[in-house]
């Protein structure tokens, strides 16, 4: 093969692989918003805006920046048979006090008035 036609060649192949990983790079849930896979993510201002916070397990008091500050969640939880894939989000340390909100394997609310402003731990658990 000459170096024009092997050339030609891989220029395509490389150009080819470009559209196919970035094809790939893009596709995921539609409306997904920035939480990592396993992870409950809170944020401080309603529609995932501000600072967000993450977690992959339990916290029974959460950093100051995000206590009583909370305006939007999303449980991007690994979920399945027996695993822990809910996350209830309680009004005091150590999940004391009232469950402010309760999220679904993959849920993501942008905003709850009632639960708004309110959360100061959370766990995992088995439901809601």
């Amino acid at each position: 093969m000459n170096p024009t036609k092997k050339s030609k060649l891989l220029t395509a192949a490389a150009a080819a692989f470009l559209v196919l990983t970035g094809g790939l790079a893009a596709a995921g849930p539609a409306g997904a918003v920035d939480c990592p896979s396993g992870e409950f993510c809170a944020w401080e201002h309603a529609d995932f805006k501000g600072q967000r916070a993450n977690w992959s397990g339990d916290d029974g008091w959460w950093e100051s920046w995000i206590a009583d500050e909370d305006s939007s969640w999303a449980n991007h939880g690994i979920s399945g048979p027996g695993i822990k894939d809910h996350v209830k989000v309680y009004s005091s340390a150590q999940q004391g006090g009232h469950m402010t909100i309760c999220l679904t394997p993959g849920q993501e609310v942008g905003y709850n008035s009632a639960a708004n402003d309110s959360g100061d731990s959370h766990t995992w658990a088995m439901s809601c």
